[in-house]
């Protein structure tokens, strides 16, 4: 079967029974639609549970590749349960947000492409054959159901997003964070950020670091100055996890050292401090990195 008959007869799959008159314009967000689906419930209540239902009725546009609750069904009760903890809102959001695109993509959009990109980050393979089509692995049941901001495909399966590294190996991965990582060891740090959290770190990277002079990170490596550096390191870390669009919305957070960052925009960049936020949301497991061009000294 070539391209053009799967797309026929993607297009001829069943719309969810929902009134979508030829012609209107949707006047209900993709969270109202899905609602009032009456086959959403457990989404639904992740996505609040989540801390995205403000988000996703947003103006978007978004495309949401909606697991109904027969594929929530086939996590099982207790892992549904444990996803729904208070403490697992990281893991959830991350997980949801892998089936979510930031962009409105109809089915013969989604038809056309090889992948799509996630809000989570990672990318969900669409495959095209034998008259089916699947994303990220799971089947597309139902499509093109219309919202005011964006679009539900509907899938059989929950996607799950690979394991992300925790912090830690976050970092090792980035490149450019060598001394941070250094310090952290050093500081009697890195088990804790690579375990425990979730944190936000704002992590100023080597050429931050080298602003400060080759003898300034000598002398805070050493032994005897653990409890200083450790002060330093500390300072830089907010419990929690803080994607850059809540810290956008900040005008202060607590750290672990105790102390307070100030937040404010600039122009265009989020300062911290006295540093610029120069990359953000490099995502692990257990929280979040912000890139900053300086280090932060607590007063």
């Amino acid at each position: 079967m070539n391209r053009s008959s799967i797309l026929s007869a993607f297009f001829l799959l069943p719309t969810l029974a929902i009134a979508q008159h030829d012609g209107a314009v949707p006047t209900k967000t993709i969270v109202e639609v899905a609602t009032e689906a009456g086959s959403f419930h457990t989404l639904v209540a992740a996505v609040k549970a989540a801390g995205l239902a403000e988000t996703l009725s947003g103006k978007g546009p978004f495309t949401v590749f909606a697991p109904t609750d027969a594929a929530f069904a086939k996590l099982g009760k207790d892992a549904i349960n444990d996803l729904l903890k208070p403490e697992n809102k990281a893991k959830l959001a991350g997980i949801l947000t892998y089936h979510v695109v930031g962009d409105s993509l109809p089915a013969a959009k989604v038809v056309a492409a090889k992948s799509v990109t996630s809000l989570q980050g990672g990318a969900l393979a669409v495959v095209v054959a034998d008259g089916k089509v699947t994303v990220g692995g799971a089947n597309v049941s139902k499509t093109d159901v219309l919202g005011s901001n964006g679009v539900i495909h509907v899938i059989d399966s929950v996607l799950l997003p690979p394991a992300q590294p925790n912090l830690v190996e976050a970092a090792q991965a980035a490149g450019s964070f060598g001394t941070l990582l250094a310090a952290a060891t050093a500081a009697g740090l890195a088990e804790t950020l690579a375990k425990d959290g979730p944190f936000t770190i704002f992590a100023p990277n080597d050429a931050a670091f080298a602003k400060l002079g080759k003898d300034a990170i000598a002398d805070l490596l050493k032994p005897e100055n653990k409890a200083k550096l450790a002060a330093i390191l500390k300072h830089h870390v907010v419990a929690g996890n803080v994607p850059a669009a809540q810290a956008l919305k900040l005008t202060e957070a607590k750290t672990l050292n105790g102390t307070s960052l100030a937040l404010k925009v600039e122009g265009k960049t989020l300062k911290v401090g006295a540093a610029s936020v120069i990359a953000t949301d490099v995502a692990a497991r257990n929280g979040v990195i912000h890139v900053i061009d300086s280090v932060l000294l607590p007063q």
